[in-house]
Formats: C-alpha cells, structure tokens, sequence
C-alpha cells in the first residue's frame, strides 16, 4: 500500500532544457509507441473469483489472482490456425456461462462506429473442439445461452439462434434488410446515442429471447464517398436521422425457443418514443423495458409478463431538462428489489427500490456525483461504486449497505481510481492514475489490503524520468459572473516568470464531460509536453455545462449549446492573458467534435482574445447533427430556432480575424464532413482566409495507416507558425 501511495504522490520537478533532455517527437507518440502506456488487455476475471484470463500474444492465459501465476493455457490461436476457417488472430473472446465453452471472435470489420461483424467459432475447452458458429459469413453480436445449449448472433440484419447440440440452425427473423429493417442489433443513431449495438438478450432460464426490432424504412439517407483508386469514388448511404427528422420506428418482440414463435410486446403507439434499453429481471418470466419520450424527459420502466403478456408501469421519472441513460439497473436475486442511478436529487446517486416501485433507500446520500457503478454483492449487502466526492476532478471507489449507512471509500489514493471485481467479490482490481502518473494495476482482496501489482508502468515512468516531463498543474478562477472553474496547466522547461509565453488551450466542453481530470491523458500528454517542449503553456479549462459538479450546473446548458460554453472559455483566456508570465496576443484554442465547435466559436466570438483555433471534425450547426443527441439538449429547430441560429459557428464566419485550421475525415458517420464544407463555403462568402486539411476514407476518429501522425504533424506546424 505504502508503495502504491508514494508513487501516485511523486511530484516531478521542474527541469532545465538542455544537453540532458530528451526532444519528445510526434513520431514517438504516433508511430513507434515510444509513450504507451501498458495495460491489461482482454481482463476477465472467472467465476471462481481466485483465476483470471489475459489474452497475450494470441493466446487466452489463465492465471491465479493472488500470486499472479502462469497455470494454463486456454487456446492458443496459432494452434488452430487454418483450420475450420479460423484465421489465427483473435479479436475478442467471451466465455459461456459455465466456462465450459468460449466464443471466438476474429476478421472484426465495422459496421457503424462501435458495432462490429465477425468470424465466429465455438471452442469447447474439454473436448478441445473449435468450430465455426456460422459459415455463410461475418455475423454480430454473438451470445451463448446462460445454460450454454445455444447460441444466438445477428447476420444481414436478422436474429438466427443454433442449437449446439444438434448444430440445427433457427432463423428468428426473416424480414431484415439493408437500410429497411433491423432486428437485435442497433440503428445508428442508438448506437452511438445511447451506447449499445446488441438488442437483443437472453433470459436467465434460456427459453427466451427478447430484441428489439428497427423499422428505418421513413429515415432519411445520408450518403458518403470513398476514395479506393477506382474509375469512380463508391457511394455508401445509410440511415442517418438529422433533428427533426423521422427516427426508426421500434417495437419489442419476446422468441420462445422451445415453441419457435415470436410475440409481439404491446407497448401501444412508440412514434416519437424511444426503446433505450431492454433486460430480463430476477424472474425468467418478466421483461424490463425502458419507454423514453422524444423530449428525453420523461422515462419510464416498464414490466412485460411473458406468460400473461401484459405490461405494467413499474416506475416513471420526469426532468425539467432530460434524462441521461444508463446500464446501472440492477435487479436483486432475491427479486423483492432493484438499484438504479437517478439525478433527480440534483446529483447522480443510487437508490434502492422495492419490485413495486417504491423507493426505499437512497444509498449514496450526499451532493456528489456518482460516476459508476460497479455491483452488489448481495451475500453481504454491499454496494461497490465510482464517486466525485470531494473534487469534481478526482474519482474514488467506494462501498456502502444495502441501507446506506456505512459508506467507506476503498483505498485512500489521490486521483482517479476504476475497479473491475470478481463475481464473489473477494478480490478486485484497482487501476489509479494521476494527471501526472501513469496506471498502476493492483490487486486487492475483499479486506482492501494489497496483495499484489499486476502492472505498474515502471518503464514508462523511467521514460518520463529520462525526457525531463514537466508536472501538470492544477488552478482554479473566478469568472466575471462568480462562477469557480477548473482548470490545468502545463508550464516550458525552465520556465521563467519573468518572461511572457504563448499559450496553446485544449478543450472539449460537451455536456457532462471532464477534460479537467487527475487522470492520466495517454497520447495527448506526451503531445503536451512536447507543445511545452517548444515554449507554450498549454491549458484546459472545463467550463460549465460539464461533468462531476452535479444537476444544475451540467444542465445550464440546456437549449443553449455553445453559449454558456463560449463564454467561460473566453473568460479563461482572459483571465490567462492577465498573468504577467502569459502573452495575452498569443493565446491559441483547440477542440475535437464538440471540442472543435467550441473552439470554432470561440476564434468567431472571441476574436480580441484568440490569435488562432484548431477546429477537428466539428459540429458546426446542430441543425445537421442526429436527433436523438441534439433534440436531448436543443429540442427541434422549429422548437428553438434561436438556440441553434445563436450558437453556430456559421453564422458568425464573418467575424474570423484569426488563423483558422479546419480538419475533417470525409468518411465521419458521425460529424459529416457536411459541416467542414458548409463552414468553409461560410468562410469564403465572407472572403476570409482559413487553413483546411481532410482526410478522406477516414472517420470521426481520423486514423488508420499514418493519418494521426500526419494530423498531428499539420496541427503542431500550425501551432507553431500561427501562435
């Protein structure tokens, strides 16, 4: 423990640029991996709460969890290579229920943004047995009945189910088709809206399956070039429902296995109501269903009896502004309650609630945000959770009963701490870092004493020793209107207070989010030093409308995107400029997405504060963005045309007076490279000069081959020739 703590306490001190320091360089951060830092890849812990499996060098490695040592191997991909059409990669990998039997992911190809289809095979690990889950083709969201006899997936927008034992396939659906109808996996815009890709879900008893099936027919076509050395670009087009359009239209259907018959859930009229999440209760019977208005302020849970086929209202919650969704729904064995995550107290907390509705207890009193929850560990009465509790900028694990009376925090340890537990909750793992540290792995057991460390990132640490890395600061001011604000900052090698810097802001801004966090910032940081490396300051201020200071102040926002926002990062920049060690005329803004429509307003309606903005893949007029985000902060055009007239960088092109690099994939599925082109034709109307890059077959993320280290390269010229 002692050591842990020490290590998450260094303060690196300020060092000297010369002969001694390493230059940090962009193709170390993006090509060669100089700086990454090492962490657990493909983690599952195992039924037996004492074993876990890693996957190393394509090989899935069970080891035990107290010593860490090496006992089997599971599979081991490059010994099934070639065979039953098995490539020798793995993708993913899940276990069934029992462990007997894991599924075998690889060739992962992307459908939308997070969704995938894969080659799947079956690998039965007593009989040492792989074979493939379907032969036609790349299927989705595999998934192996909890008693693990079958196995259900998606292909070409259908729901099939395969008995393993006879191997006798069952087509659920027949009626997907492209761009028309989907069944148990996700439209677009749920996907990356209200974060899932698979609709559909096995019940405890495995006699059921409930999905939700997608009608796109009415949503409007967005299309997309790509750019592959043909005769003529190829035209992708998918359903992409832009504000106040028409949505997919969604129903839920219940498959009994053992009949072979799908039902239909009555849920009466679902136009302009949303399906965000569906799950089986504690009783095989019931289904949970979560009915979300187009508002996104009004949500209910809703109880289907599959037996008596009747749906019930179990409990509603209504917002002045709008509901954020999540998984933290949790169903009790004992199947006399429930957990769910609400802020309709002003701060994100838990409570308990009895099967009839009825709240019992909240378990997280207090003004702090909860910012995950973990699980219950019902033998014990426990409840493990994520917790803002005493700065919006660091997160602690924590546990209380089932009466929420004996709150504790896990492991004192300054910054930001997660925790994966074992199903018995005898051991967890704690992963902590700081804005200044990298992540430490450690184990503990259900006491909270260390037992061991699985990873510590000792080379990195090495590694920030050997390039002399400056410590990143936090500070905090007060706006002209009395608002406190968060911020960090980054200070040159040698920094001198008597002489005046240039300053490089990087932001994001988007509702609920934190860029101001003692959390380690992977690639960015290394960006960052080497920024500072050149002479800048860099900064990051989350400004209001963010994450981890409860209800009132994320949601001021609301019907106002980019106001509030624009304002305070103006303020920071003036505030910053009034340091005697600032160059008040040098002061540039960077965003990504949200951070890229910001910085986009800022340069607009900052332009006596910022010489120059980087604005990538940005959100340049919310009339272009997807329902289900925007309308859950903006409501309609119709509905609020000043809202987003007010608040759209296009608007106000005209009043560029700075340097202005606009970057886009043309790929984005997300962002459409619609909005760099609109900003741009905005910008020449007004006959004012700007930089541009895009980055064509390339998507919201920009990568793939050397396009991050190209984006980065353009980004730091443009800093360094503009600020």
């Amino acid at each position: 423990m002692i050591r842990l703590i020490l290590f998450l306490c260094i303060v690196f001190s300020l060092q000297t640029k010369g002969i001694g320091q390493k230059e940090i360089t962009l193709e170390d951060i993006w090509s060669k991996g100089t700086f990454s830092a090492k962490s657990l890849p493909g983690f599952r812990f195992l039924n037996n709460g004492q074993h876990y499996t890693r996957l190393d060098k394509q090989i899935i490695k069970k080891y035990t969890i107290v010593s860490g040592a090496h006992t089997s191997d599971i599979f081991d991909a490059q010994t099934w290579k070639d065979k039953n059409g098995f490539s020798g990669r793995i993708a993913d990998y899940t276990f069934s229920q029992d462990e007997n039997m894991v599924l075998i992911l690889s060739e992962s190809e992307g459908v939308y943004r997070h969704s995938t289809k894969n080659t799947v095979h079956l690998y039965d690990i007593q009989k040492e047995t792989l074979t493939p889950v379907f032969w036609e083709g790349k299927i989705s969201n595999p998934e192996i009945s909890p008693d693990g006899t079958r196995v259900a997936f998606v292909y070409q927008n259908n729901l099939y189910v395969t008995d393993l034992a006879t191997g006798k396939r069952t087509q659920i659906t027949k009626d997907g088709l492209k761009n028309r109808i989907i069944n148990g996996m996700c439209d677009w815009v749920y996907e990356e809206e209200f974060s899932f890709t698979k609709a559909f879900q096995w019940s405890a008893d495995s006699k059921k399956i409930a999905f939700i099936r997608f009608d796109e027919t009415e949503v409007p076509e967005f299309s997309m070039e790509w750019y592959r050395d043909g005769m003529y670009p190829e035209r992708e087009t998918f359903k992409y429902p832009k504000v106040g359009e028409k949505n997919a239209l969604v129903r839920v259907f219940v498959y009994d296995v053992e009949k072979k018959k799908n039902s239909a859930v009555d849920l009466g009229d679902l136009t302009d109501k949303y399906i965000p999440r569906i799950k089986w209760t504690a009783d095989a019977s019931k289904l949970c269903i979560q009915r979300l208005n187009r508002y996104q302020n009004h949500l209910e849970w809703l109880i289907y009896d599959a037996t008596a086929r009747k749906v019930n209202i179990l409990l509603e919650e209504k917002n002045t502004y709008y509901i954020d969704i999540n998984d933290d729904l949790t169903f009790l064995s004992d199947k006399k309650h429930f957990i769910l995550s609400s802020e309709k107290e002003g701060y994100n907390q838990l409570f308990l609630y009895n099967i009839d509705g009825q709240m019992k207890v909240r378990l997280t009193p207090g003004d702090y945000d909860v910012t995950a929850f973990y699980g219950v560990d019902e033998r014990l009465g426990k409840v493990y959770f994520q917790a803002a509790m005493n700065s919006p900028m660091q997160k602690q694990v924590y546990v209380t009963d089932l009466e929420g009376k004996t709150l504790q925090k896990l492991v004192t340890i300054d910054g930001t701490c997660s925790a994966q537990f074992s199903g018995t909750y005898e051991y967890y793992v704690l992963t902590a870092s700081t804005v200044n540290t990298p992540p430490v792995y450690a184990v503990y057991n259900g006491q909270n004493e260390l037992v061991r460390f699985i990873e510590e990132n000792t080379s990195l640490r090495k590694i920030q020793e050997d390039y002399q890395v400056q410590p990143v600061e936090f500070f905090q001011f007060t706006t002209s209107e009395e608002v406190p604000l968060n911020g960090w900052m980054l200070k040159p090698p040698g920094f001198d207070p008597g002489k005046k810097y240039p300053v490089f802001m990087t932001q994001y801004s988007g509702p609920g989010s934190q860029s101001v966090t003692d959390a380690w910032g992977g690639a960015n940081y290394w960006w960052h030093q080497l920024l500072a490396q050149k002479g800048y300051i860099v900064v990051c201020v989350d400004g209001r409308g963010t994450g981890g200071r409860g209800e009132t102040f994320k949601k001021m926002t609301y019907l106002r995107l980019g106001h509030y926002e624009t304002i305070d990062q103006i303020e920071a920049a003036r505030y910053l400029g009034s340091l005697n060690y600032i160059d008040a005329s040098r002061i540039g803004i960077y965003g990504w997405s949200y951070g890229g429509f910001m910085s986009s307003l800022c340069i607009l309606k900052g332009n006596d504060v910022f010489k120059a903005a980087i604005a990538v893949a940005p959100v340049i007029s919310w009339k272009w963005y997807d329902t289900i985000y925007t309308e859950r902060y903006m409501r309609t055009l119709k509905e609020n045309e000043a809202g987003y007239k007010e608040n759209s960088p296009f608007y106000f092109a005209d009043r560029l007076k700075g340097n202005y690099l606009l970057i886009h994939g043309m790929a984005d599925d997300n962002v459409h490279f619609q909005h760099a082109v609109e900003m741009a034709n905005a910008l020449i109307n007004a006959n004012k000069q700007f930089d541009t890059y895009y980055y064509p077959n390339r998507n919201h993320g920009i990568y793939g081959g050397p396009a991050r280290l190209h984006l980065y390269t353009k980004m730091t010229d443009f800093i360094m020739h503009k600020i």
